[in-house]
């Protein structure tokens, strides 16, 4: 069963039209919907903005169902360097926590200089990244690259270069590596597909389009269903 993660209604609505037998289940003070796309299982859930939330729902969802697979959709705010336009669908390859770690005189550091990982499986320890799963069919045909998650929205073009040189993302988001690093808990794989609403740094409200953005994202999942389950 592949469950959908979105932070806000606007960034689901148009997958949850085209869902069949919807039912609708309360889960700690969050509804779930229980339905069919494109002949597979699927649940849905409106995570609320930022880590914790979507941490919360994503624990929530993988701990009440058996969920082979989560895939987190939305918006997000393109680095100035990405080539990137407002409208465009983007892939994830890589989830990257921001701003955790380590602020001192000669910048920032992550975990790894912390010497704890965020996680542990096996051998394999997590620090600020978390890879993503690619679906390897010819016919996705999309944009992709790797995403950087913020506590804070990038509001100035000095800090959107910084984060973009430093970690070489394409984007920004609120939601993606909470998700990921309760996926890499449970050792779910986990995709992340995004529509791009601004440019980050740039606080004029009158060059983003969230309605854009969602949409364009939403029917990108539509049209890639087969691939992406």
């Amino acid at each position: 069963m592949l469950a959908i993660l979105s932070s806000m209604p606007f960034e689901s609505d148009l997958v949850l039209s085209y869902m069949e037998g919807v039912r609708r289940k309360t889960l700690a003070g969050k509804t779930v919907c229980r339905g069919n796309l494109s002949g597979h299982e699927v649940l849905l859930m409106n995570t609320g903005i930022g880590k914790v939330n979507a941490a919360h729902s994503a624990t929530c969802i993988l701990e009440t169902y058996r969920v082979g697979k989560i895939m987190n959709i939305g918006v997000g705010g393109a680095y100035p360097g990405s080539g990137l336009e407002v409208g465009d669908v983007v892939l994830a390859v890589k989830e990257i926590l921001g701003d955790e770690g380590v602020a001192g005189p000669q910048g920032w550091g992550s975990y790894r200089e912390i010497g704890i990982p965020l996680v542990q499986a096996g051998r394999k320890k997590y620090f600020n990244e978390f890879p993503m799963s690619v679906p390897g069919r010819k016919d996705m045909k999309m944009k992709t690259g790797s995403f950087v998650t913020v506590s804070a929205a990038t509001g100035t073009r000095a800090r959107a270069r910084e984060l973009e040189e430093r970690f070489g993302a394409v984007c920004e988001n609120m939601e993606g590596a909470a998700i990921a690093q309760v996926c890499a808990i449970y050792k779910v794989p986990m995709i992340e597909i995004r529509g791009i609403s601004n440019i980050a740094g740039v606080r004029d409200k009158s060059k983003w389009d969230l309605k854009l953005a969602s949409q364009n994202c939403q029917k990108a999942v539509l049209e890639r269903a087969a691939a992406l389950f």
